[in-house]
This record gives structure tokens, sequence and C-alpha cells, in this order.
């Protein structure tokens, strides 16, 4: 084969790929909760986060944000948390760390969610048997939010559900084939749900 051909085959093969990736039959999914909610979610008050430093346990804490936005760490004190996000956080006290701790390596997590309770809410709409606004729960997947709902309706079409998540770039929606889901075990697209996510099932076309 000459090199001219090869080259087109495999221009050819790379978009075809690509189309495959973002058909239906591919499912592309809502981006992975890692980057949404450790990297996006903004603390605020009552918030409660866990503060760990390795190898040097008396260095970390549990602790609520407190009114002034602050939270109490174990030789620093106050370090400021409320509006900012949990890496933000550990990098803060990372930094402030070095005088105490020698290659101090700090992480933080929200561990119970407060101060967003309304806007950390999933909601489930359309041909359920009872919409629902429910909180969020780490782990929680669209047939968990689903099930809080009673289930769907005899009038839905299930794989046409679609779960929609805003991001920075606005809205998402992502296919969700709630039928595969709860008859025939397939969970390819029973996504993790994120905090504000809203889960729609239509009716079905008469």
């Amino acid at each position: 084969m000459n090199l001219p051909l090869r080259a087109l085959l495999i221009v050819s093969l790379t978009f075809l790929m690509a189309a495959c990736a973002t058909s239906g039959g591919g499912h592309a999914g809502p981006p992975p909760l890692e980057s949404n909610l450790a990297e996006a979610y903004r603390l605020g008050v009552d918030d409660v986060v866990q503060v760990s430093v390795w190898g040097n346990p008396d260095a970390g804490v549990t602790a609520p944000v407190r009114p002034d936005g602050m939270i109490s760490v174990p030789l620093l004190g106050d370090v400021p948390a409320g509006g900012r996000t949990p890496p933000e956080v550990a990098q803060d006290i990372q930094t402030r760390l070095q005088d105490y701790v020698k290659d101090a390596r700090v992480s933080v997590i929200l561990t119970e969610l407060h101060s967003h309770e309304y806007l950390s809410r999933i909601r489930v709409t359309g041909a359920v048997r009872q919409p629902v606004s429910i909180p969020y729960r780490p782990g929680m997947t669209v047939l968990d939010a689903v099930l809080a709902a009673g289930g769907v309706t005899e009038f839905a079409a299930p794989n046409r559900s679609s779960l929609h998540r805003r991001s920075g770039n606005g809205t998402g929606s992502y296919q969700v084939r709630l039928d595969n889901v709860l008859t025939a075990g397939d969970l390819s697209t029973n996504y993790t749900v994120a905090p504000g996510d809203v889960i729609t099932v239509p009716e079905r076309l008469l």
C-alpha cells in the first residue's frame, strides 16, 4: 500500500471513530464528577469539611464553615474557606503549614453539605409517579432518583429520558435509556448525579 493511500485510510478511520463516539449508541455521558464537584463547588456557611495532613493526624480537623467564612485549623488558627473550593482551601493550608510541617501534603474534603441545600437538590420531573426534589447524596445515581419519585408511569417513554446538568458553559443534556436500566439491567446510562441535576422522563407519543 502506498503512503498517500495509507494516510487517507488513517484519516478516514479517525473520523469514523469520532462519529461512533458521539452517536446515540456511544452514550456520551456527563463529565466526571471529580471535575464537577471537587473543583467547582464553593464552600458556604455551615458546610463541614475534613482537613487531613498526610503523616500528621494531629494537624488535621473536621470543622464547619463559620458565619464569618472561616474554619479553625490546628497550628494556623482561622483560615478563610467561604466562597472558595476545597482544593483552594487545601492549597492555602498547605502553604501556611510549611513553617510547621515539613513537606506538608493537605487534602480538604466536603463531608456535610448544608449551605446550598436548595441548589444541591436533585429534581425528577415528567412521567413519574411523583415528581420530586430530593437532597443530593454522594454516590446517588439516576436510578436512585427515579425510584425516589416512585418510578415511571404507564404513559412514560423511559428510553427517551434525559439528565440535564449545568456547567460553566451552560447546560448539558445527556440521554438516559431508563427502560434499559429498569428492565434489562443495562447500567451504561445510569449516571452518577451531581448537585443541581434535573432528570426528565417524557411521555410516549400516542
